[in-house]
């Protein structure tokens, strides 16, 4: 995977062009925290809870029909959870305030996501699928067992 320095910067960046995000996270689909810019949240409680909350979206896109999984998106009273494919083995999971433009945030959120993605994956050298969390996968958690 990357370096963490190039993955920062792309939340950074993120955060910039979305006025609104109150915080961004990186994270494995296993759950563990690949960069944060997340002031106010503990990055691994995020980062497990998104990869928890992926493996559900997952099942669900499955069992309904709905194909591979592109996005979850939650609102709560005080704002927005986001998580976005970021590849074959990594999630971008973006926090924001009630008032964001919610189509802004989804198109700032899959371009940082395909950023993201480009930085972690890395080609394998040996034989096997390798299904994740990607736009051409449709199984996350399977990634690191394989």
């Amino acid at each position: 995977m990357a370096a963490e320095p190039e993955i920062l910067e792309e939340l950074r960046r993120v955060r910039f062009r979305v006025p609104q995000l109150t915080g961004a996270l990186a994270a494995s689909v296993d759950g563990l925290v690949l960069a944060h810019d997340t002031p106010g949240v503990e990055p691994e409680g995020l980062a497990a809870l998104t990869a928890t909350a992926l493996g559900v979206a997952v099942r669900m896109a499955d069992v309904t029909g709905r194909g591979e999984l592109r996005e979850v998106l939650l609102r709560g009273v005080h704002g927005y959870v986001a998580t976005y494919a970021a590849g074959r083995g990594a999630v971008l999971t973006l926090l924001a305030e009630d008032r964001v433009n919610v189509g802004r945030l989804h198109l700032e959120g899959r371009r940082a996501g395909a950023r993201i993605g480009e930085l972690t994956d890395v080609p394998r050298t040996t034989g096997g699928g390798h299904p994740a969390a990607g736009p051409d996968h449709r199984h996350p958690r399977k990634s690191q067992r394989s």
